[in-house]
């Protein structure tokens, strides 16, 4: 959106510092839609946006830092390394808000694929107890 990689170490600092601090950060890759103002924005750099992942991990180490918006138009490798550098969750479904997201199916294999499983919202909560 135009922010720099100092803006978004900036917004991930003031969100740790939060007391309490966030159990839920999602992290959006911009979706440029035809005939809005940010249609035209400078595409974000893959690792600048893993960065952004390993940041907030380290800065957040409890928080559950979900892959957000952008994953239709995410490659499976640039996911993984999302995953990698700290992500342990992801928008799952077929639509957020506005926003496809990949179908469920597609989810779930490249989980397999990296040798992770899901859990839903209520399996984790019930763990929580």
């Amino acid at each position: 959106m135009g922010e720099t990689n100092e803006d978004r170490v900036k917004m991930l600092t003031i969100l740790a510092n939060m007391e309490p601090a966030p159990e839920s950060v999602p992290i959006n890759k911009l979706i440029k839609i035809p005939g809005t103002p940010l249609a035209n924005a400078v595409e974000l750099d893959s690792f600048d946006f893993v960065r952004t992942i390993a940041t907030a991990r380290l800065l957040m180490p409890k928080a559950y830092i979900r892959l957000s918006a952008g994953r239709e138009q995410m490659e499976d490798e640039l996911q993984a390394l999302c995953f990698l550098a700290g992500a342990n969750s992801l928008f799952y479904g077929e639509k957020l808000l506005t926003a496809a997201n990949p179908t469920p199916e597609h989810d779930l294999n490249l989980l397999k694929r990296l040798g992770m499983s899901g859990e839903t919202i209520e399996e984790n909560k019930e763990e929580e107890c």
